[in-house]
C-alpha cells in the first residue's frame, strides 16, 4: 500500500451511515484534511481498494468522495488508471494564486463589514492554536490551521459561495506549496494573521485588504515558479555532452 495513503489508516473506520451521503462526506473530509496538512503529496495514487480498506467502506463511497475532490481541483481522475492527488503545473499555479488573491480580497472586505465579536474571538483563538502547533513541532496541524484560518475568515464574511470557492483554492494552494516552496518555511505567518484580525476588528476595510494582499505576497514570494530548466527534450538535456563530443571529434584528413 502506498505510504502516503497508508498514513490515513490512523483514521478510525467510518461509522455506518444513517442517511445517504454521510460516509462519503466523512471520507472526503479526511482526504481533504490530509491534503491540507501536506501528508498526501502531489501525484500520490489514491487506490480505491486501499482507501476502501482504510475507511471500511465500499468503492462506491470512495468514488463519490474522490469525485467531489476532483470537482474541487485537488484530485485528478485518470481514465482506466485511477485517481491521484493533483499536481498543478507552474502556469496553473499562477492562475490559482491569482484567483485566490481576488477571493481573499472580497472575503476580507466582507469580514470587515459582517464579522461578529464572537467570530473575531474565534479567529484569534485559531491563530493561538496555530502558533502553539508550530512551537511544539506539530507542523502538519499547524499548516492545516493556517489554511483553516482563511476559511473561518470567509465564513465570517457571510458569503457561502465564496467560502466554497476558497475551500478549493486553499487545498490547491497547499499542493502548490508542497511542489514549489523554495524554503523550509511553508506556513503562513501568524503575526500577519493577527494584523489582519486587528484591522477587521477596527472595521478598517482599506487597511485589512492591504494587509491581506501583503500576506498573499509573502506566501507567493516563497514559491519558485520561474524555474523552467526541466525539459523533455533529450537533445537539450544532454547538449553539454554533444558540444563536448563535437570538440573532440577528429576530422579525417583528406587522402
Amino acid at each position: 500500500m502506498n505510504e502516503a495513503v497508508q498514513s490515513l489508516s490512523k483514521t478510525p473506520r467510518v461509522a455506518k451511515a444513517t442517511r445517504a451521503g454521510t460516509q462519503d462526506e466523512v471520507v472526503y473530509a479526511h482526504i481533504f484534511e490530509a491534503i491540507l496538512e501536506q501528508r498526501l503529496a502531489p501525484g500520490t495514487k489514491l487506490s480505491e481498494e486501499a482507501l476502501g480498506e482504510i475507511f471500511g467502506v465500499s468503492r462506491t463511497i470512495i468514488r463519490r468522495a474522490l469525485s467531489r475532490l476532483a470537482h474541487e481541483g485537488v484530485v485528478s481522475l485518470r481514465p482506466n488508471r485511477g485517481a491521484v492527488v493533483a499536481s498543478p503545473g507552474a502556469d496553473e499555479a499562477r492562475q490559482i494564486f491569482y484567483a485566490r488573491r481576488m477571493i481573499e480580497r472580497a472575503i476580507t472586505e466582507l469580514a470587515c463589514l459582517h464579522a461578529t465579536p464572537l467570530q473575531i474571538a474565534g479567529l484569534r483563538q485559531m491563530v493561538q492554536e496555530e502558533r502553539a502547533c508550530f512551537a511544539r513541532g506539530d507542523r502538519a496541524k499547524g499548516i492545516r490551521l493556517s489554511g483553516e484560518f482563511h476559511l473561518k475568515l470567509a465564513e465570517a464574511g457571510g458569503n457561502q459561495t465564496l467560502v466554497g470557492f476558497l475551500r478549493s483554492l486553499v487545498s490547491q494552494t497547499s499542493l502548490i506549496i508542497a511542489l514549489y516552496e523554495s524554503s523550509s518555511r511553508t506556513h503562513c505567518s501568524d503575526d500577519e494573521h493577527d494584523q489582519v484580525i486587528d484591522a477587521i476588528e477596527a472595521r478598517d476595510v482599506e487597511r485589512a485588504v492591504e494587509l491581506m494582499m501583503r500576506h498573499m505576497d509573502s506566501v507567493d514570494a516563497k514559491l519558485n515558479l520561474e524555474d523552467d530548466s526541466a525539459t523533455d527534450d533529450l537533445h537539450a538535456v544532454f547538449s553539454h555532452l554533444l558540444q563536448g563530443k563535437k570538440k573532440t571529434t577528429r576530422v579525417p584528413r583528406s587522402a
